[in-house]
């Protein structure tokens, strides 16, 4: 069981360099986890493996990682296949940063490939507050501490325990209508059903040691830890990771019509380290009581901690799975699906009241115990490394390397 003071042992380190070290990054039980990612390599883009501090392509068996998320059984799949060691993890990372660049041209990606990227929403009771408070700021920073203290009068009581389809779900919901905050965040935070939206395009997704975007005209905006599944066509779960959904409160605030602007643009969705794949050491349930871990240092000196415990979401992975697919949706290709988060900032970062916003430069850590740390720099999304390659593009590199 993941526990909160090995999550903030393990994470404390990720804020004192740039680009992170390995030993911050693996779990803390890597040399028994099966953990699979990809790296951009001599040739093109390799399904990679960590074995002991070596990263080895395994390419030759696996194509790509939504080939082996099809495998019967991935886990004891990628245990016996066979492949090349590319180098070091310490050193593949030390050269993955766009201004850190190795020569040997070996970096890590994303972890996932094909696969689309989706994302569920409000899915803690306890943040729902803040989105019905973004909505009715209008986006406003400036509002926000006098709506938050208006909400907090309204609600009482705790609501970490509050299901959401449940009687008492309606009744607050009720409360909620009566005094005028309506919302249509209420209706998915309270209601039978889920939010579940695309996040972004396959093969758009950073991985760690490279730079997250926000969007250059943001001004109210925040990191989003969050636990990420991968998931087969069939709806299978396969494996988990760590994502960063970068979100936009401004934007989002104004209107939830706003909603692809605010979490879709160039770099605004980071996952990895690496996908740990589901075995006898790590399952379902050690995702269910996982404590995910938020760092964030700016060279303002400024810096932020807080944690998110999976045991207090309001909707189970597998629900939200089985209302992101199934027979109204299929991805061929499979998915991974964000699971959302507990954590809205709401330490002031400049003027009283105005809360939390990046700057550029920031260091962001998303750490779990069982799971690693995702390290990211924050920068604007119109000078982040422009996403150029695309499944076509894969496809013809594959293709030719004789993988297909």
């Amino acid at each position: 069981m993941t526990t909160a003071a090995a999550t903030t042992d393990h994470a404390s380190v990720s804020l004192t360099a740039w680009p992170p070290a390995s030993q911050t990054c693996l779990p803390f039980d890597h040399d028994r986890a099966t953990l699979v990612g990809r790296v951009s390599g001599p040739d093109g883009p390799c399904v990679v493996t960590v074995r002991g501090g070596d990263v080895v392509d395994i390419s030759g068996v696996f194509a790509t990682v939504r080939d082996l998320a099809e495998h019967p059984n991935p886990a004891a799949a990628v245990k016996v296949a066979e492949g090349r060691v590319l180098g070091t993890i310490a050193d593949i990372l030390a050269g993955t940063p766009v201004d850190h660049r190795s020569t040997s041209g070996v970096r890590l990606l994303s972890p996932v490939d094909l696969q689309t990227i989706k994302a569920a929403g409000v899915t803690f009771v306890v943040s729902m507050v803040e989105r019905v408070i973004e909505e009715r700021c209008g986006g406003d920073s400036t509002r926000a501490a006098q709506m938050r203290a208006e909400m907090a009068d309204l609600i009482g009581g705790d609501l970490a325990e509050l299901q959401p389809g449940s009687p008492e779900a309606a009744r607050l919901k009720e409360v909620m209508v009566a005094a005028g905050t309506w919302s249509q965040y209420l209706e998915v935070g309270l209601g039978p059903d889920a939010e579940i939206f695309t996040k972004a395009s396959p093969m758009s997704t950073v991985g760690t040691a490279m730079d997250v975007g926000v969007h250059p005209g943001s001004a109210w905006n925040n990191p989003e830890p969050e636990v990420v599944l991968l998931v087969s066509s069939s709806g299978r779960i396969v494996g988990a990771t760590l994502g960063n959904d970068v979100n936009l409160r401004d934007f989002e605030g104004r209107s939830a019509l706003l909603l692809s602007k605010a979490k879709d643009n160039n770099a605004s969705a980071a996952l990895g380290p690496f996908i740990r794949l589901f075995d006898d050491t790590f399952s379902l349930e050690d995702v269910r009581e996982t404590v995910v871990r938020l760092d964030v240092r700016g060279v303002d000196e400024f810096t932020l901690q807080a944690t998110s415990s999976m045991s207090q979401i309001s909707r189970d992975p597998e629900d939200l799975v089985l209302q992101m697919m199934g027979s109204t949706h299929q991805y061929p290709d499979g998915a991974v699906l964000f699971l959302g988060t507990m954590f809205a900032p709401v330490q002031d970062r400049g003027a009283e009241g105005e809360g939390f916003t990046h700057h550029v430069d920031d260091i962001v850590a998303i750490s779990a115990s069982r799971l690693g740390t995702l390290v990211n720099r924050v920068r604007t999304s119109d000078v982040c490394e422009r996403w150029t390659f695309g499944i076509a593009d894969l496809m013809r590199n594959l293709a030719a390397r004789g993988l297909l």
